[in-house]
């Protein structure tokens, strides 16, 4: 028995797709990597989404038209691959036009300082002339709230044009929103994803952010379907990403990093910044104690090759300041506030900056 291309393709024929009533070869599933050798046929059937619910089953009706209207002793059970037809990219709309920069601050695990660092690069910005905004997207557990003493600042709503509009909370010129404006800060949040995305849409798309050159994100800790939904909403200009040199937490950075790297997110690392790096004793300015690792995180920024923004070390104003509601960074001429504002400069350089207002 001589098979033949045709004959292959006439039995497909009778093979209909149940999304649309039609069949497979006119609606063009059948990939063009048709083989035939001898008795054996192969070949692809090609859905436009991932994970179709009749992929399986289509399959199996393939392999049983091929049977049926060509010949049962067609080599063809087994033989038949799936693809997927690759969608274009989402390029995610720009909802804040007004905004020049977005950046977002991450980590792969809680307790590494993450929100410490959003703080203190974002009055160090300001303090470097730039219009900054504050977003507190770590919706299980905001703190930034803490950080700047505005615990009881509960956001008011303007109407312009008949749309209400979230003002957001103004401290040391920096524009802040939270979800634990919203909440009770002795409840614990439960809330599905959805919830949480959509919460965090409506802070972004439905608030006076107004003129700003840096959007300054505080992402929630590891990677969740929040991220999915930050960068699907944004168009973010650049990650940091926020780790001890701890090698637990090293690893769960480098996951960090590979998200964002991911072809479904695709944003640029700006670079690691490195806290707790070390212990200094104010009474021995000079010595200093790894107690997490040495250049745990400068080891990985030349593994991944990309830049080690900063190493913040351990010091007890961090902590203090943070607790009384004044960023360290808002001091002038000390070391620490040096270091964020190192660090705001070469985020400002990263992405391009323009002239200062």
């Amino acid at each position: 028995m001589t098979l033949y291309p045709k004959l292959i393709l006439d039995a497909l024929t009778h093979v209909r797709y149940p999304g649309t009533g039609k069949d497979i070869v006119s609606s063009d599933m059948v990939e063009d990597d048709l083989r035939i050798e001898g008795l054996k046929v192969s070949f692809s059937l090609v859905f436009d989404k991932a994970n179709d619910p009749f992929a399986r089953s289509l399959v199996k009706a393939c392999e049983q038209a091929v049977l049926t209207y060509v010949s049962p002793e067609v080599d063809i059970v087994g033989n038949i691959s799936i693809k997927y037809r690759q969608a274009p990219p989402v390029v995610a709309a720009k909802p804040l036009p007004q905004v020049k920069h977005i950046v977002a601050v991450s980590s792969g695990k809680g307790g590494v300082g993450k929100s410490t660092v959003s703080a203190n690069l974002a009055v160090a910005l300001a303090k470097l002339g730039y219009k900054v905004g504050l977003l507190d997207a770590d919706i299980f557990g905001p703190s930034i709230p803490k950080m700047f003493d505005i615990e009881d600042a509960r956001p008011v709503a303007e109407n312009i044009d008949g749309k209400d509009w979230i003002v957001p909370i103004e401290k040391y010129g920096i524009k802040i929103l939270s979800i634990g404006f919203f909440v009770d800060p002795d409840t614990a949040l439960v809330w599905r994803g959805g919830m949480a995305g959509n919460a965090l849409k409506q802070l972004i798309n439905d608030a006076l952010w107004g003129d700003l050159d840096y959007f300054v994100i505080d992402l929630p800790p590891g990677t969740s379907d929040i991220h999915l939904t930050l960068v699907q909403a944004l168009r973010l200009d650049g990650a940091i990403v926020v780790s001890t040199p701890q090698q637990v937490a090293l690893a769960d950075a480098r996951k960090g990093i590979q998200m964002f790297e991911n072809n479904k997110i695709a944003v640029p690392i700006i670079g690691l910044v490195e806290n707790m790096a070390w212990f200094t004793p104010a009474e021995l300015p000079e010595n200093r104690y790894y107690i997490f690792g040495k250049e745990g995180c400068r080891r990985l920024a030349e593994e991944k090759n990309i830049a080690l923004l900063a190493q913040i070390p351990i010091v007890q104003s961090i902590c203090d300041s943070g607790d009384d509601g004044a960023p360290v960074a808002l001091r002038d001429n000390t070391v620490l506030s040096d270091i964020f504002r190192t660090l705001a400069e070469r985020v400002a350089a990263a992405v391009e900056q323009p002239a200062k207002h």
